[in-house]
């Protein structure tokens, strides 16, 4: 999408600072971070949220997954745990309309969360 704030991220038209990035996946620091670790793991699909998965495009859910599992190893977050959070609508918190799972860490996180 052409005004779509994570499209211009993946097409570099946006600085940010880029963690890990495969062929399907992106994954950057979050700007304004809720915990010592915030990352958001994009699709380069274009999928506005959960609500567009289909079975054509469902693995890219498996993806993203597995990019946070490599980073989570990475920055040491596995032996204290961490959250993932993807949000789906505005009452459910979605603030950019591109799918993105949230990786958060480095701190004990509360229940409920919000």
């Amino acid at each position: 999408m052409k005004d779509c704030l994570f499209c211009k991220i993946i097409r570099r038209e946006i600085p940010a600072k880029i963690v890990d990035e495969n062929e399907s996946c992106l994954a950057f620091k979050d700007i304004d971070p809720k915990a010592p670790v915030h990352i958001l793991i994009i699709p380069k699909e274009h999928l506005g949220s959960t609500l567009d998965f289909s079975d054509e495009n469902i693995s890219l859910l498996a993806e993203m997954g597995l990019m946070s599992n490599s980073i989570s190893r990475e920055l040491g977050l596995n032996a204290g745990g961490y959250r993932w959070v993807i949000n789906t609508g505005k009452d459910g918190g979605q603030a950019v309309d591109h799918l993105h799972l949230h990786l958060l860490g480095g701190r004990k996180m509360t229940w409920p969360p919000g």
